[in-house]
Formats: C-alpha cells, sequence, structure tokens
C-alpha cells in the first residue's frame, strides 16, 4: 500500500529531489567505506600487459553504484518483508475473527476511511496548483480525490498493521545497510550525545531543499533533545546561486552565525549577491570581516569537501539525508523520516 501511494503522489506532484547528471555518483553502500578486506580482495580481476587490476581498486572505482544497489535491494527486502508480515498478521487475525482476510481488510481498513471532504480537496488544490500547472480544479479532482483515499487508506492499514503487531509477538531481524558519514566539523542543532544523528547534503537553490525545510524544522521540534542534526553543502553546478550562497553561509559560520544565516538563506527567494550580502546586516554580522571573506572565497576549500564527501557516501541530488547512516533521499514527507527515526531510537533503548 505504500508503494501505491507513493506513486500516486509522484504522479500528482512530481519529483521529490534536484538530480545531478548521470555522470556524478549514485547512491550510497556500507562496503565502499574503505578497501575491501575480504578473503579474494586482492584477486586479480584483469591485467594489462604488465598492470594487474585487482578487486579492491576495482571496488573503490564503483563504490558508489555498489552503495545504490545495496540499498536498492534492501529497500526491495523491505518492501517484501513488510508485506509477508502484514499478510501473516491479517491471516492469523482473520481466523481469530472467524473471517476471511479481505473481508477483516474492508472492515478495519477500507471503511474506517471517509471519503474525502471537499475541504481538504481544495486545499491539496491550492497547494499544488504550481506543480499541476494550474489546471482547473474540476479536470484533476478525481486525481485527488485517489491521492487523498490512498493517502487515507495507507494511513489506517499501517495503523491496523501496528495493532495487529502488539497483539500477536513479532520480531523483525532485517536491518537496512549503514553508511558512516562524518559531519565534516560542521556546527549542529541539538545535543552532541544524541541518540540519532542526521545530517543533510543539501543546496540553497534547489526547490526541493526548500521544500524539505519545514519538514525538517517539524523533525527537529518533534525529537528535541534526541536528534542532532548537521547540514553540510552540496551545491548542484546548474544552480548559478547555490555555490555563492554555499560561501556565504561559511563566512557566516566563521563569525559563529552560520543558524541564523542559512534560516534566512533559504527563506528567501532573492540569492543575489546583494541580497546574500544584506542577509549579513540583517542577523547582525560584521560587514566589512563578511564582505572580505565571500569576495574572497574563503570557504571554497570547505564547501568543496562535502561535495567530496558526498560523493563518496553516493549522493547523487539534494536533499540527501543520513540518519544514523541511513539514507533517505529527496523531499520526503514527515512519516517517512519519523519511521526511521522511530526505528533508530528503538534499536538505542534496545542496546
Amino acid at each position: 500500500m505504500r508503494a501505491f501511494t507513493i506513486v500516486l503522489a509522484g504522479l500528482l506532484f512530481g519529483s521529490v529531489g534536484c538530480q545531478e547528471g548521470r555522470e556524478s555518483p549514485p547512491q550510497a553502500s556500507p562496503r565502499a567505506q574503505a578497501p575491501d578486506t575480504r578473503a579474494g580482495a586482492d584477486d586479480a580481476v584483469a591485467t594489462v600487459e604488465s598492470v594487474t587490476i585487482k578487486r579492491s581498486a576495482l571496488e573503490q572505482h564503483v563504490k558508489a553504484k555498489l552503495i545504490e544497489v545495496d540499498n536498492s535491494r534492501y529497500e526491495a527486502l523491505k518492501d517484501g518483508l513488510d508485506e509477508l508480515v502484514a499478510e501473516e498478521l491479517t491471516k492469523q487475525e482473520a481466523a481469530a475473527r472467524n473471517v476471511t482476510p479481505d473481508a477483516l481488510r474492508k472492515q478495519e481498513v477500507e471503511d474506517k476511511v471517509p471519503e474525502p471532504t471537499q475541504q481538504a480537496i481544495q486545499q491539496v488544490y491550492d497547494q499544488n496548483k504550481e506543480q499541476l500547472q494550474n489546471a482547473p480544479l474540476d479536470s484533476v479532482k478525481d486525481r485527488i480525490v485517489q491521492y487523498l483515499k490512498g493517502q487515507g487508506e495507507q494511513q489506517r492499514e499501517e495503523q491496523f498493521i501496528a495493532e495487529l503487531k502488539a497483539k500477536h509477538k513479532t520480531t523483525i531481524a532485517l536491518r537496512p545497510p549503514v553508511i558512516e558519514v562524518t559531519d565534516g566539523g560542521r556546527p549542529a542543532r541539538g545535543p552532541a550525545n544524541a541518540p540519532v544523528t542526521m545530517i543533510e547534503f543539501s543546496d540553497y537553490e534547489c526547490p526541493f531543499c526548500k521544500r524539505a525545510a519545514p519538514t525538517v524544522d517539524q523533525v527537529l521540534k518533534t525529537y528535541e533533545g534526541k536528534i542532532k542534526f548537521v547540514y553540510r553543502d552540496y551545491p548542484l553546478p546548474f544552480h548559478a546561486s547555490a555555490m555563492p550562497a554555499a560561501l556565504a553561509a561559511r563566512c557566516a559560520e566563521q563569525q559563529g552565525k552560520f543558524w541564523e544565516y542559512h534560516d534566512k538563506v533559504f527563506a528567501s527567494g532573492d540569492l543575489s549577491p546583494a541580497k546574500l550580502k544584506a542577509i549579513a546586516g540583517e542577523v547582525g554580522l560584521d560587514q566589512a570581516k563578511f564582505d572580505t571573506c565571500v569576495d574572497k572565497q574563503e570557504g571554497k576549500a570547505a564547501v568543496e569537501k562535502d561535495m567530496e564527501d558526498g560523493q563518496g557516501v553516493g549522493v547523487n541530488g539534494t536533499p540527501a539525508f543520513f540518519i544514523n547512516g541511513r539514507m533517505l533521499s529527496g523531499a520526503q514527507p514527515f512519516e517517512r523520516f519519523k519511521e526511521v527515526i522511530d526505528e533508530e531510537l528503538a534499536a538505542a533503548s534496545a542496546s
């Protein structure tokens, strides 16, 4: 059901992230963080005259692609396991109630999801007019209704399965791939010893990064005291203002006001050089020092290090999040963040 609703959301609202070209490294894998020390890592996979190419060199060369494969494999396994667990829980509960699984789902899911109200339909339409290309409401109403009904059924089904898991003892042993991602020494929000660390690679000009910003705020408020958040730069080459904005934010960081500057830049629709310098005054920076820092591009090496680190862990678009090393790509809904964070908090409590 989750996949079905995601498809609907994609049809209705489009993609969720700013993507680089095909030449950029793809997404993320645990075995690519260091040279492979397994037996056979130094086996030859090719020779060219007197030069030998070893397996360890090959895996290092394609590590970002291996990361993508590992993540895709885990997601496929997780989705399949969720389906099997839900199917078995439904069978057991249906048997206990002496009804068929289909009848149980109708009683507990379909019959408990009301038809979308006109107000809800209008709200979705108003919030997404641009993505819907300002089409008249009547021409897209059926799609919105389908989306809302699918969303409602997904939420109720997830709630029902959670109820069944509490009733019928269920344990999950499948674990996600974890990628070693450092914070790069960047400023953090939240306690240093928080059980969950969320690192974002982002771009100040990317519209999906801007769309994700309120969700990040919601995450930080919901899990206050339990999460540390770090922002790292990943300005995409086709966003002309992204690199200047990242460099300006680094200059604000030099004066201890990174977050104040960061928040204002994301809230601003103007990333012109004049505006970037004006924001420095708005947050109380020493203007002369800031202007000198910006003009000399003093933060360029640090921004490029963020980009290099991002590519090394499989970032190929923005925003890209790593929650305790678990990759989450794009401007995902709060519920997706909640799912991963709750799992990490539960794992921390159990350890």
